[in-house]
């Protein structure tokens, strides 16, 4: 009996605003580059309205790779908050669109506004953002219906959730609740000062709730900060069964386990960098929910990867599954 869902998505329903922006730009408006800072409410109105250009896209690092997965076929769900705001209203249509549930309606009454981040790209591809978490940051245990996480082979959580003692319970049912059912779940670390904030109960969720961990060198290197990659990937796959490493241009680290593979990865360099973790988080997802080996499936999360950073914006516009037969992949 197969469930309802293949890939089941928890965390923040974020509007992505992007605009380009020169260095200069982002001295002057104390704009940290290449990062992402979370802002107030205030800072995050001004900043929205220094923006020439703006272009809108639903966000959210779970809610873009459950994009890539929609492009590719799978039936998806996301759990999130949005406010019934003009945003939150935008969020959930265009979610449906892509063709995953929303499952939680927009939230009316006096509530925060939908979160937004203000994404300025510079010159050289690289992204700098400013997230205004707004309701989304009130997702809590009540928002995960047990049916929605039951009813899912794998469930995906977003590091950023963290950051609130609700979406750390919202995320703790949702995991057990499709573990219990016969699901894996794991997560995507999102960010190393997430984890700095968090560092135990990350590595304590990452021992005991989860079946498999995706980060970036500096995400895998903050959880047990030995200061050396190998080191660090070995602490993490003695605790979990399935680590993966991207490290942007270089090779990518998967061991599954015990035994690691590496996937090699072509240089290019990004027309936008936006995504490029959360559509290789797609592809590699893609590939584990057919059952594909580890080579395959790191190889699926890579020809995601370089699809999205060829373009603005952070979800796919091609066809994933024309690139992966074209890369023999299916």
């Amino acid at each position: 009996m197969s469930k309802k869902y293949q890939v089941v998505g928890i965390g923040n329903a974020v509007v992505d605003v992007i605009a380009r922006a020169e260095d200069t730009f982002l001295d002057l408006m104390g704009i940290q580059k290449g990062i992402m800072q979370l802002v107030e409410r205030e800072r995050g109105e001004t900043l929205y309205a220094a923006m020439k250009k703006r272009t809108q896209t639903p966000g959210g690092s779970v809610a873009n790779t459950l994009a890539g997965l929609g492009n590719l076929g799978l039936r998806t769900g996301f759990i999130g908050r949005v406010h019934d705001d003009a945003l939150g209203r935008f969020y959930a249509d265009a979610m449906e669109k892509d063709g995953t549930d929303f499952v939680n309606a927009p939230v009316s009454g006096g509530e925060l506004p939908t979160s937004r981040s203000m994404i300025f790209v510079s010159p050289d591809g690289e992204r700098s953002m400013n997230t205004y978490l707004g309701i989304s940051a009130e997702l809590g245990p009540a928002d995960v219906s047990e049916d929605v996480a039951a009813e899912a082979e794998i469930v995906f959580l977003e590091g950023y959730l963290f950051d609130k003692d609700k979406g750390k319970d919202a995320f703790i049912r949702t995991a057990r609740t499709c573990r219990a059912a016969g699901g894996k779940a794991g997560i995507a670390i999102s960010d190393p000062f997430c984890v700095e904030r968090h560092r135990e109960d990350f590595l304590d969720l990452i021992e005991h709730e989860m079946d498999f961990v995706i980060g970036n060198e500096a995400e895998i290197m903050s959880l047990y900060q030995n200061d050396d990659l190998e080191a660090d990937l070995a602490a993490v796959a003695a605790v979990c069964p399935l680590v993966v490493c991207t490290r942007s241009g270089d090779a990518v680290s998967i061991i599954h386990n015990g035994v690691r593979t590496e996937i090699p990865v072509t240089k290019v360099v990004p027309v936008d960098a936006t995504g490029a973790g959360d559509q290789f988080a797609a592809g590699f997802l893609y590939g584990l929910s057919l059952g594909r080996d580890m080579d395959v499936c790191g190889r699926m999360g890579c020809v995601a990867a370089s699809e999205v950073i060829s373009h603005i914006g952070p979800r796919p516009e091609a066809e994933l599954k024309a690139l992966f037969r074209k890369s023999g992949l299916i």
